[in-house]
């Protein structure tokens, strides 16, 4: 944690707006209530200039968090995504392009869609007979007046089948909207004021669903250190975008035309930068944070980072991600940080901590832990847990669940379904409050609960680990069975709400730490081995001796994945430029990043390498894993160690990206990841590949092969262990893993038992024969 941080800011400007600073992100899908709008809504606010030069985008449901379609039933459902508009801009136009089916049961004169806003009908849309049952599309104009900061789009069915007494949920009553659906904005940017209290604003903004673009600016060709104080800050900028993604575009010497954009200069170098000055005595003022307009883009900040020597500009980066929301003014002089307390492996924040229970509260705020009406939504807890949890002996992840739900009038099918990634888990029944001869439990009960109160249960049940990736989900889905009074005495009175505690927890210790590796799929998801400290203190990123624009975006863009899955910046993570002096990385993770002709390493390790690209020639060595299922039982089929006896070469001049995973040559123990390509821009395909949850889970094994929109992974032949274990379980999963091995000690016990028990009946008659 920061110790203590001290500042001096120059030309403090007039905030009238809330900063930024003092609002943490948060996932699209947290996003509270829309506020009461303002008098004008969608105007901009006093200390706010439209400017002109607007821009229009889209965004899918999808995106705005509808993982599905939306699914509308009875008489009155209703379902919708909330969405957000950024402190920079002012909408000016809103439409959304909607794709929909409706039932052909319903009756059109008195069945319809309503479209809200904020809880304000935009459009009511017409059920025609003729078009019923087919896939429709329709574009709907959003007043302006009616989007403030935070909104929520809602689309309604009113359904009616039948002019007589009708089944409120009967199964006819449906419509269905596509997630595919389109919400499209105009908006015109706003001038804000140059002030670091706004601070991540407006940089990333929370309100903003779409994946965060970042250019990073160097003054002149960076150093080791000026390159781990940029990835400090995007791992930072990634931990703020969250689920969203980002990316980090870099460029030497250069500003992009239009835009915001982090630029860090060393040694008063701004004057490098066309277009960007420096303010006077600010080349000595030692390291400084200071945000400016843009010189090309008036309506555009950029956020600049200086110090006079790496060790200051790496201060003044550790300052903005560990104490940015302190800052404020147009510019913040960094008096002293003292140093931050090394963190311990396997205390990520974004993960499930290992030394104690950890309740749900702790994983998603309480508004997302309840439920409402008879078709709810998921409740959802997300969670990660580190990869290399070895479940051989203890299997199972232990949930102590605590809910309360309305009790119900009489004893019938309700339940609390609880799955996990969409894998059936349990049913917990939900109990009706027996007036007439209740029982001791609901006699207390009925004391303890006032009447109208959700009535209060537990659970305890296990989780398989097998069942849970690194990111996992619990969901928590509220049934409750709709009684049938007889025909035109169905009233569906929506009144049923159901909760799920905050002060439930999950519980992850005992499990030991070990893993087979490399295994891809483990750094893919959670950047393991790197992250298991997450400040990266114990990781090395080894860069060409000359990188190139492309190397630098890979090796920031991946800095800023590990802030996403770990929740901290990496300030404490090393680069090494080319491959000299690697004795000194030799008790290090090495992250290797390489693109052209000469990659940093690669010759060096070649034995150690699976794969090769040189020249446009393309080795891939091939797995015996069919070979290794034939012949089962011979343990040198068992013996991963050694390189595989196929390969296949051929010559291509396509952009493709190679990740590759191998013990590191340096030190038994330590891993290497190898991200090579032989064009800069195969490096950006394989990390957009891991911003894409469809090419992310192809990624696994020793060695993954990114062709665009494609991923094969290659089972290697090489394998070798990370972790530790316990001396009698280390001895039991030795065995478990050579059974002939097993065979031959039990054989040598028995007869070391035999061979004792012959010399003691040996023994026993001689006596006899001397008592004789």
């Amino acid at each position: 944690m920061l110790a203590s941080l001290s500042c001096a800011s120059l030309a403090p400007a007039q905030v009238a707006r809330t900063p930024a600073a003092a609002r943490q992100p948060a996932s699209t899908a947290a996003l509270p209530p829309a506020p009461q709008l303002p008098a004008r809504p969608g105007m901009a606010q006093p200390d706010q200039v439209p400017v002109t030069g607007g821009r229009s985008y889209r965004v899918s449901l999808r995106q705005l968090g509808a993982v599905f379609p939306l699914q509308l039933r009875g008489v009155q459902g209703s379902s919708g995504v909330q969405f957000g508009i950024r402190n920079d801009e002012v909408v000016s136009g809103a439409r959304l392009h909607l794709n929909y089916a409706y039932s052909p049961a319903l009756i059109p004169e008195i069945s319809h869609i309503r479209v809200l806003v904020n809880e304000q009908v935009v459009e009511t849309i017409p059920v025609p007979r003729d078009q019923a049952g087919n896939s429709l599309q329709r574009v709907i104009d959003i007043p302006t007046r009616l989007i403030g900061e935070f909104n929520r789009l809602n689309l309604e069915l009113i359904g009616h089948y039948t002019l007589d007494c009708e089944d409120p949920a009967h199964t006819s009553l449906w419509a269905n909207i596509g997630n595919d659906s389109v919400l499209e904005l105009s908006v015109n940017p706003l001038s804000l004021p140059n002030d670091l209290a706004f601070l991540p604003e407006p940089f990333f903004d929370r309100r903003d669903a779409r994946r965060l673009v970042m250019p990073i600016v160097f003054a002149r060709a960076p150093d080791a250190g000026q390159l781990e104080a940029a990835g400090t800050v995007t791992s930072w900028f990634g931990q703020l975008a969250g689920f969203r993604g980002a990316s980090f575009p870099a460029s030497v010497g250069q500003l992009p035309a239009k835009g915001n954009a982090v630029v860090l200069t060393m040694g008063g170098g701004d004057g490098a930068i066309p277009g960007l000055g420096q303010p006077a005595g600010a080349a000595a003022s030692g390291p400084s944070i200071r945000v400016t307009a843009h010189p090309t883009d008036p309506t555009a900040k950029l956020l600049i980072i200086s110090g006079r020597d790496a060790a200051e500009l790496k201060r003044a980066a550790a300052a903005l991600t560990v104490g940015g929301s302190s800052l404020s003014g147009a510019s913040a002089t960094i008096g002293e940080l003292k140093e931050i307390e090394p963190r311990k492996p396997y205390d990520a924040p974004n993960w499930l901590a290992t030394d104690r229970v950890v309740k749900f509260g702790e994983l998603v705020d309480q508004s997302q832990l309840t439920a409402i009406g008879y078709s709810p939504d998921l409740i959802r807890v997300n969670f990660q847990v580190p990869p290399d949890l070895f479940a051989w002996r203890k299997q199972d992840i232990p949930v102590h669940l605590k809910y309360r739900y309305t009790a119900r009038p009489v004893a019938d099918k309700s339940t609390l379904n609880v799955a996990v990634n969409e894998q059936f888990l349990r049913a917990l029944p939900l109990r009706a409050m027996d007036h007439n001869r209740p029982s001791r439990i609901e006699s207390w009960l009925n004391k303890a609960v006032p009447p109208g109160d959700l009535l209060p249960a537990e659970d305890k049940f296990d989780i398989p680990l097998f069942k849970l990736p690194t990111r996992s989900q619990l969901q928590f889905h509220y049934y409750h069975d709709i009684i049938k009074e007889g025909l035109c005495k169905d009233v569906l009175l929506d009144n049923v709400r159901g909760t799920v505690e905050p002060d439930s927890t999950i519980d992850i210790r005992g499990f030991s730490h070990f893993i087979a590796m490399p295994d891809l799929a483990a750094f893919a998801n959670t950047g393991f081995p790197f992250t298991r400290l997450a400040d990266l203190s114990e990781t090395a990123i080894v860069l060409p001796a000359k990188p190139e624009p492309g190397d630098y975006s890979a090796y920031l863009s991946l800095m800023g994945l590990m802030g996403m899955v770990t929740g901290y910046p990496t300030h404490s993570v090393t680069v090494a430029l080319g491959g000299e002096r690697l004795e000194a990385l030799a008790d290090k993770d090495l992250l290797v990043i390489a693109s052209g002709s000469n990659p940093p390493l690669v010759a060096q390790w070649a034995d150690n390498l699976p794969f090769s690209l040189k020249d446009g020639t393309k080795r891939f060595r091939l797995s015996d894993y069919a070979s290794h299922l034939l012949n089962w039982f011979d343990p040198e089929q068992r013996d991963r160690n050694r390189p595989g006896k196929s390969e296949i070469v051929y010559t291509s001049s396509s952009s493709d990206a190679v990740y590759a995973g191998f013990e590191s040559p340096l030190k038994s123990g330590r891993s290497v990841v190898l991200l090579m390509s032989n064009q800069a821009s195969g490096l950006q395909q394989a990390v957009d590949a891991l911003l894409d949850p469809d090419l992310l889970k192809r990624i696994q094994g020793s060695t993954a092969i990114i062709r665009g929109k494609q991923v094969d992974s290659l089972v290697a032949e090489q394998s070798y262990y990370v972790g530790s274990l316990n001396p009698v379980t280390r001895v039991q999963w030795w065995l478990s893993r050579h059974p002939l091995a097993l065979i031959v000690l039990g054989v040598a016990a028995a007869a070391l038992v035999g061979f004792m028990l012959y010399i003691a009946l040996r023994a026993r008659a001689r006596r006899r024969l001397r008592q004789q």
